[in-house]
């Protein structure tokens, strides 16, 4: 019954199926935009070399061994020859072993946001990196991604396990290519995924912003109102964790061409650009939103999965696994002798129960302060089931725990 600490990552995301070779279909012409499928050409570093001036673009790839490929892309579908022309320029793309083709090809069957990150690392001998390097740009990136998946769902400086459980399973869906010269790259499906870009993109200019301001300034008011945009304890960490060991990273949001740009977003906007000279300020504005983050009320119903004391009377802390009342996995809450009875009473008969108090920010919202009103709450019978499975099964436990008492 353990929980994921706050500094934790999150769980991986998936690996973009660029990863492998292309092994499906691919798109049927009559499917793809062509002015979409130029833009993404010219996104992922093919370079448009003539054609004929309103009808079609000649396309060869990035890399030295691209003169001797090429596609004839159509500008639109006025012309009778449009479709022929894409369907070889698909099937091209299809047989192509160029990483770049096989990113294209899933950008247009997942219309994606992407989300580029580079830094630069000092070259080892013979211009090699050490093999951390790509574990801490994708160690960054994730932790990125997960403050941004906060942010949608609340606007805090510390969120701590709030929400956490929501915000990484809105991850499952974001697909992420390899690391290759400090550069990666997660897709983020614009129907599923949107207003996470949406917000990260914001997050990350105000971010900016509020280090530029700090820095000629020396106040930091500006993370004041950078929170309301989605910057946070748990983005500057990911901001550290990019920045750290490197002479610089950066960070660019680019809107799938078959999507539009968002409301109230740049159509195209430079990376977003952090160095070590930012780490103090960083550090320094995540200390302060952890440390200033108000304690909520909250009255909370939850299963009583742990209960503990020094001996078999006096106050003890029991452990809840939240049902209902905020946004946290479990909770852990000190109560007086009366009211640990009432807990365990409540557990040996199947039922959770309701108490309030103060969630506090300390430990990352894991601990209720100030607890009263513990009373048993009714369920129906399948979550009672549910609860007296779980009570069989740590029965000993709970009856050390107890230390005869509860029964009393």
């Amino acid at each position: 019954m353990t929980h994921r600490p706050t500094e934790e990552p999150a769980r991986p995301v998936r690996p973009h199926p660029v990863d492998t070779a292309w092994s499906g279909a691919p798109p049927e012409p009559g499917e793809v935009d062509p002015a979409v499928l130029g833009a993404l050409l010219r996104r992922h570093g093919w370079q448009r070399r003539g054609g004929a001036p309103g009808r079609y673009g000649r396309w060869t790839p990035p890399g030295p061994g691209g003169s001797g490929t090429s596609l004839l892309v159509p500008e639109s579908r006025a012309f009778p020859d449009s479709d022929d022309l894409l369907g070889e320029a698909l099937l091209a793309l299809s047989r192509s072993g160029s990483p770049s083709a096989r990113e294209v090809l899933v950008s247009l069957a997942v219309p994606s946001d992407e989300i580029r990150w580079w830094h630069d690392v000092p070259a080892g001998p013979g211009g090699a990196a050490p093999w951390t390097v790509e574990d801490r740009l994708r160690t960054a990136a994730r932790r990125m991604l997960l403050a941004a998946a906060l942010a949608t769902r609340a606007r805090a400086g510390y969120h701590g396990a709030r929400h956490r459980r929501a915000a990484a399973a809105s991850l499952e869906n974001v697909l992420v290519g390899s690391a290759a010269d400090g550069r990666l790259t997660a897709f983020v499906p614009v129907a599923a995924g949107r207003p996470l870009a949406v917000r990260l993109h914001q997050a990350l200019h105000a971010a900016r912003e509020a280090i530029d301001y700090q820095r000629a300034t020396g106040g930091m008011d500006a993370f004041d109102a950078a929170v309301e945009a989605g910057v946070s304890h748990e983005l500057t960490e990911a901001l550290v964790a990019l920045v750290r060991g490197t002479e610089g990273a950066r960070i660019a949001v680019e809107w799938a061409p078959a999507a539009g740009v968002p409301e109230g977003c740049a159509p195209s906007a430079e990376p977003v650009e952090f160095s070590p000279g930012d780490l103090p300020v960083l550090r320094e504005a995540g200390a302060r939103y952890q440390h200033e983050e108000p304690a909520v009320p909250v009255r909370i119903t939850g299963a009583v999965v742990r209960m503990r004391r020094s001996g078999p009377r006096g106050e003890g802390t029991v452990r809840l696994r939240v049902l209902a009342g905020a946004d946290v996995p479990h909770v852990r809450i000190t109560l007086d002798q009366e009211a640990y009875r009432i807990a365990g009473h409540a557990h040996l008969v199947g039922l959770p129960v309701r108490v309030q108090g103060r969630l506090e920010s300390r430990g990352g919202f894991r601990r209720l302060t100030g607890a009263h009103g513990v009373v048993p709450v009714q369920v129906d019978d399948a979550e009672r089931d549910r609860l007296m499975k779980e009570l069989h099964e740590n029965l000993d436990f709970f009856e050390e725990a107890c230390g005869g008492d509860c029964g009393d």
